[in-house]
């Protein structure tokens, strides 16, 4: 698949982003096809230097990026960025609130020399009494009640993954191309923010909204009263789990049917969802010892076979044998600052049968700042003397 035949081919998008947010909404416009030029220090982004649970940020969200190393402290480095943003469709940036103004590259400063462009603002917060203040994914999960929802009462859990970093730098990416539409009917860029702990408001609206309904708090995950009668995960007689759902009245008598319950399908007290959900105590001990005689594959051949939801207890880890993933495309081959290949997830959308794959593999850093410093109209001799200064960093390609 060639850039020109993507949906944002001819797109150029200068990113100022480290960690997950920002690289995650730059990410989504360079898969699709946008030129996405990463802006890093000449040391490279400290991102690619974490360890940790933070070891699979770097490669997990940079791929079908350009790099361009450069001191922006320094007057040159300034002014080689400049040129570049006068000819760019977009910026996003997810540094400290008031960072990008001190260097000289605020929103109103760059308005009034790029008329056009899209400045995507990625921060802990919008405009408010907090918009000043650091944040991390964990303090918006904590603050935001989403750790509170996931934990056991009493002891609050972050989500096993950086959901509103992700979901952040894609509702900002979502901005991005509105403002693109609008743009195509105003010829003028705008502003555009997205907030880390608006954003995980969004994502426990619906527990906010149950209170409304009920009247009373939602309760944590783990001690919820389930919308449905049967949505657990089920021991089984290999010491396995798996999870299985009936979340219809459809599903209830399939799941009776399947696993040989049928005096509870033909149970009056247990015909509607309701009264099954108020009625669990009662039966569902019971369901959990008679599946937990089965195997796990056998549960999920029966749950197949019936057309109920189920699943493996699965580790992240597992999923690259995941025969789905595998016949779908699911996974695009990148290489790591060692030389090793590795499997990364694709974005997660198809169109018109497409899925977008790694057209760029993942930069070294620097790796492409004499050819965007040639672009934009430097000579040679130039782009030495700042590389002999220090002002940008140009990696030896044949070492």
């Amino acid at each position: 698949m060639t850039t020109a035949s993507l949906p944002l081919a001819g797109l150029r998008v200068v990113e100022f982003a480290h960690m997950v947010m920002g690289p995650a909404c730059g990410l989504i416009l360079a898969d699709m096809g946008a030129e996405v030029i990463k802006v890093e220090g000449v040391e490279g982004d400290s991102t690619r230097r974490l360890t940790g649970s933070g070891a699979g940020y770097w490669p997990t969200y940079n791929r079908n990026k350009l790099s361009l190393a450069v001191d922006l402290k320094s007057v040159e480095g300034l002014a080689a960025v400049l040129r570049l943003i006068d000819d760019a469709d977009v910026l996003i940036e997810n540094f400290r609130p008031g960072a990008m103004a001190r260097l000289g590259l605020g929103y109103e400063a760059l308005r009034e020399r790029n008329l056009r462009l899209i400045y995507c603002s990625l921060k802990g917060f919008l405009p408010g009494p907090y918009e000043q203040r650091t944040a991390l994914d964990e303090v918006v999960q904590m603050m935001g009640g989403l750790a509170y929802m996931t934990g056991p009462p009493g002891r609050p859990l972050r989500a096993g993954a950086s959901v509103n970093d992700v979901m952040g730098g894609m509702f900002g990416a979502i901005a991005v191309l509105a403002a693109l539409n609008e743009r195509s009917r105003t010829g003028r860029g705008q502003l555009v923010q997205s907030g880390l702990f608006e954003n995980n408001v969004f994502l426990v609206a619906q527990h906010m909204l149950q209170g409304a309904v009920t009247g009373r708090p939602a309760e944590p995950m783990p001690t919820r009263l389930s919308a449905w009668a049967v949505y657990d995960v089920f021991e089984t007689a290999d010491d396995e789990r798996v999870f299985v759902g009936a979340v219809s009245d459809a599903q209830w008598l399939a799941f009776c049917t399947a696993f040989g319950l049928r005096h509870l399908a033909d149970d009056a007290g247990l015909a509607t969802n309701n009264q099954r959900v108020h009625a669990r105590d009662q039966f569902m001990p019971f369901v959990r010892e008679h599946l937990r005689r089965l195997s796990r594959d056998e549960i999920m051949r029966r749950c197949d076979e019936a057309g109920l939801p189920f699943a493996p207890i699965a580790r992240p880890q597992d999923l690259y044998a995941d025969p789905h993933l595998a016949a779908s495309e699911g996974f695009t081959t990148i290489t790591l600052s060692d030389g090793a290949t590795a499997e990364v997830p694709r974005l997660p959308v198809c169109m018109d049968g497409r899925r977008f794959a790694t057209r760029v593999d993942l930069p070294p850093a620097g790796r492409d700042t004499a050819a965007l410093l040639r672009r934009s109209g430097y000579a040679e001799e130039d782009i030495a003397a700042m590389s002999s200064r220090g002002v940008v960093r140009i990696p030896d390609v044949t070492s």
